[in-house]
């Protein structure tokens, strides 16, 4: 009578889940880097467009998300 042995359940890297989010499409939109502080001596325009958040492609996904599915 052969054992049962249980399966492991892969855990979600929670550092992942704080800063990516997954669109509709499968892709994974994050927030660009720069913008926390030293922020004085940036112009107005450049602040601005760092607001703005960013679609990490296709191909990056695995190496971004391993063991997500993708």
């Amino acid at each position: 009578m052969p054992l049962k042995v249980a399966k492991t359940k892969k855990k979600t890297h929670k550092a992942s889940v704080k800063r990516f989010r997954v669109t509709a499409t499968g892709l994974l939109k994050r927030a660009q880097a720069g913008k926390k502080h030293i922020n004085s001596h940036k112009t107005r325009k450049r602040k601005r467009q760092l607001r703005k958040g960013l679609v990490t492609g296709q191909k990056n996904c695995p190496q971004v998300c391993p063991g997500h599915g993708w």
